[in-house]
């Protein structure tokens, strides 16, 4: 993507399928305040961290109604945490979350013609929290909304706001509502992969971000001796462990969701409980090494 740079100011655009994204940097940094819309929505996103707080309350956009999306980690676990929230005005409700220790970004979502109404962005809530509850990359602070019941043409409207916002997302740096096995990553040449080790089975394949293990494979119960010598195989297991991702079961740990890990030497760790090559551990159902796959043998 190319970008000018005047006054310090950015003005880019990206295409995303058949639509135009434009970008607005104010201080010419990604990671810093930023705008998103997007050519024929009448929806505006305004993403900033929270060091921007002050400078993102003065924004006039957030005197409207809309959704917002704050994320961090849970200081107790360290795992990724998320809050969901909508409100008829957007800068009081965020002045009410400087309490909240764990979060450190925040993203709005609002109407540019001022047409979403309480009963709009409770849909709208109540939507975002049950995808992003799905896609099960965050651990959501509050219950599931209870939503609004709205007619069938609002309907509609909110279902096409939720999708500029899903396109959006992304864009401002947030994989919220990514789901961690992703349909197009299964397409990888080979299929679903496999790591066997003593009876225990991980089935699983290549993403964007590294390599998913996919719900219900196996690993086994009992580290190796080579897990003393890399203690962040042990440290990762217990932590799969810790939070119920790993659940012992007929003589084996079972996955209870797909988890995505940095690397296949990292997932087939986790599965043979020790160091491993995953490029040589994964394998096709007749017998390719992943290696073999990546060098397209």
């Amino acid at each position: 993507m190319r970008v000018l740079v005047p006054l310090q100011k950015i003005r880019a655009t990206a295409r995303w399928r058949a639509d135009l994204i434009k970008l607005f940097l104010p201080r010419g940094d990604a990671k810093s305040l930023r705008t998103a819309e997007i050519s024929n929505w009448t929806g505006k996103a305004v993403a900033a961290q929270r060091t921007e707080l002050d400078e993102l309350l003065l924004r006039e956009e957030l005197d409207k109604a809309g959704v917002y999306i704050l994320t961090g980690a849970d200081p107790h676990s360290g795992l990724p945490l998320a809050y969901i929230g909508e409100a008829e005005v957007i800068r009081e409700r965020l002045k009410q979350h400087k309490t909240k220790e764990f979060w450190i970004s925040a993203i709005v979502f609002v109407s540019k013609d001022e047409n979403l109404t309480k009963a709009h962005v409770r849909y709208l809530e109540s939507r975002l929290l049950a995808e992003a509850t799905q896609a099960g990359r965050f651990t959501l602070e509050q219950n599931q909304a209870g939503g609004s019941k709205l007619p069938e043409s609002d309907r509609e409207d909110m279902e096409v706001f939720l999708s500029r916002v899903r396109q959006l997302l992304p864009v401002l740096g947030s994989d919220l509502l990514i789901p961690v096995a992703q349909p197009a990553a299964k397409q990888q040449t080979g299929g679903t992969l496999f790591c066997r080790m003593k009876g225990a089975e991980g089935r699983g394949h290549r993403t964007p971000d590294g390599f998913v293990v996919l719900q219900g494979s196996t690993a086994v119960l009992q580290e190796r001796e080579s897990a003393k010598k890399w203690p962040y195989v042990i440290a990762l297991r217990g932590k799969l462990i810790a939070d119920g991702t790993l659940v012992q079961k007929d003589g084996f740990y079972r996955f209870t969701k797909d988890v995505e890990f940095s690397s296949p030497s990292a997932a087939a760790a986790v599965i043979e409980g020790g160091s491993a090559n995953g490029l040589i551990e994964w394998k096709t159902e007749d017998g390719r090494v992943l290696r073999a796959l990546d060098e397209g043998a």
